[in-house]
């Protein structure tokens, strides 16, 4: 069995997931932002299995860095970590927020604490092998402007979402190679279309699809061994954008993601 972070469990896909697997016999670390919320979902989780809730505002990076710190010294056993927290393109129409640390919002909640995260925790996964990092990514994808990555002129919500999640998946590919060889597999993909969640309902559309649509794809990048470096559609491998994958480009992506971590 597996020791399994999961952020954003609170609600929607994560919630779903965080379910599963504490009934599939798996110590589920379920993070949350809201602290009342996080014991409340904790409480539930445990009449199911074992279970254990850490709180932080993944807008922070400081936040971010001390959930990595607290989970490796509290759980030093960990062998996966499930990127599933996110923000969404939020109501039509509405206007471009900042995060704790002054970065577009949906950037530094979707790809930069992510992209913290996993390092912080790096150490911890390659002592656990073979360990996983699942990246809940999104079809949605749309090149970041490498002269404007924080989307300062012509704001539109969807398209920081996109370009968040273009970056995980660009980012995704990098690491993969970093890690080659080293028992820690990263994967990223689109779970599923528009699933009935509070991010697709604020953003005005009208779900697709359920969350246990989305789990599956989730649940088996979590718990099986599906290679390295790879997208996928829900469980089937299907591909990123085309331009994740050029070399050029991530190692652009790669340039901008340290400037935007430092800062």
């Amino acid at each position: 069995m597996s020791t399994i972070l999961i952020t954003g469990a609170t609600s929607g896909l994560g919630r779903y997931v965080a379910f599963e697997l504490v009934r599939s016999g798996h110590l589920v670390l379920a993070h949350g932002r809201d602290a009342a919320r996080t014991q409340q979902l904790v409480q539930e989780l445990r009449g199911e299995g074992t279970a254990e809730g850490f709180v932080a505002d993944l807008a922070s990076l400081a936040q971010v860095r001390e959930l990595g710190a607290r989970v490796a010294e509290a759980h030093p056993e960990l062998d996966v970590l499930v990127n599933n927290a996110g923000v969404g393109s939020g109501p039509r129409g509405s206007g471009r927020e900042v995060s704790a640390d002054g970065h577009e919002l949906r950037l530094a909640v979707n790809y930069l604490a992510p992209v913290a995260l996993s390092r912080a925790l790096l150490p911890v996964l390659r002592a656990n092998p073979p360990a996983r990092i699942v990246n809940v990514g999104s079809a949605g994808q749309e090149p970041l402007a490498f002269d404007d990555p924080e989307l300062t002129r012509g704001y539109s919500g969807v398209s920081a979402y996109c370009r968040s999640k273009f970056a995980l998946a660009a980012h995704t590919f990098t690491l993969a190679e970093e890690l080659e060889g080293t028992g820690v597999s990263v994967n990223v993909l689109h779970p599923a279309t528009y699933m009935d969640t509070a991010m697709v309902r604020e953003a005005g559309v009208s779900p697709w699809s359920s969350v246990a649509d989305g789990a599956s794809g989730v649940l088996a990048l979590a718990t099986r061994e599906p290679g390295s470096g790879r997208y996928f559609d829900g469980t089937r491998p299907s591909r990123a954008h085309e331009a994740a994958y050029e070399p050029e480009v991530r190692k652009r992506l790669a340039a901008v993601t340290e400037q935007l971590l430092e800062g």
